[in-house]
């Protein structure tokens, strides 16, 4: 096993845990959650439902039917394809994320750590077919036929990135059901966060093309 591999065997089961204590993983009665992550320097990740013991590899090169993958494994294999950044995804939402469909689906860039590390929002999405479109902009998390989909570079990122697109959701959900008007930051604090998280990005696409996990980002 890859140092990198290694690596990944040791995030899996903390990352699931951090999850479904923190409640973003799904609600009973909703569609099956999943997790994947990515494995460097390969077209292929380690993917399986919330409720599954241990993770499976699934490649997804040269497979021409991703339809006959089990539940949503296709939409994870489809948004590591379509953005090489992403190392690790959770598909699922807490409870709060889970009523954005109510309001629109999505929600605007209204708190600094939002725009830094989620970035702007893209349109929901009603299958796999229109997610170039929900993540074209570079932002980790969307929503796909009514469910969240989280992205992040790393395991520990998109443990982050769930858990604060929860507590923005929260706050929007809460003010737009009671009328309220959320403001959106100003353009010029969205630019410069959303810069930063540009970067980040790309140097998140260099170490992968290298099999290797992406640096933690620190600071702001």
């Amino acid at each position: 096993m890859s140092l990198a591999a290694s690596e990944l065997d040791a995030a899996w089961w903390p990352l699931f845990e951090r999850l479904q204590a923190r409640g973003v993983m799904g609600e009973a009665g909703q569609r099956s959650a999943s997790l994947s992550l990515r494995l460097p320097g390969e077209k292929a990740m380690w993917w399986n439902s919330a409720g599954a013991c241990m993770p499976r590899c699934f490649s997804w090169q040269g497979v021409n039917a991703p339809a006959a993958w089990p539940d949503d494994a296709d939409t994870h294999a489809a948004l590591y394809q379509l953005r090489p950044d992403v190392g690790a995804i959770a598909i699922g939402g807490g409870p709060f994320g889970l009523c954005l469909s109510e309001f629109g689906g999505a929600m605007p860039t209204a708190f600094d750590e939002q725009a830094r590390h989620l970035g702007r929002m893209g349109p929901p999405a009603d299958d796999v077919s229109e997610l170039g479109r929900a993540v074209a902009g570079g932002g980790n998390a969307l929503l796909l036929q009514g469910r969240v989909v989280c992205l992040g570079s790393t395991a520990t990122r998109l443990a982050l990135n769930a858990e604060l697109f929860e507590k923005c959701a929260k706050a929007f959900v809460l003010a737009a059901a009671t009328g309220g008007k959320v403001r959106p930051l100003p353009w010029w604090v969205r630019r410069i966060a959303n810069g930063r998280l540009m970067k980040d990005e790309q140097k998140a696409i260099a170490r992968f093309a290298q099999g290797l996990l992406p640096e933690e980002a620190k600071g702001y």
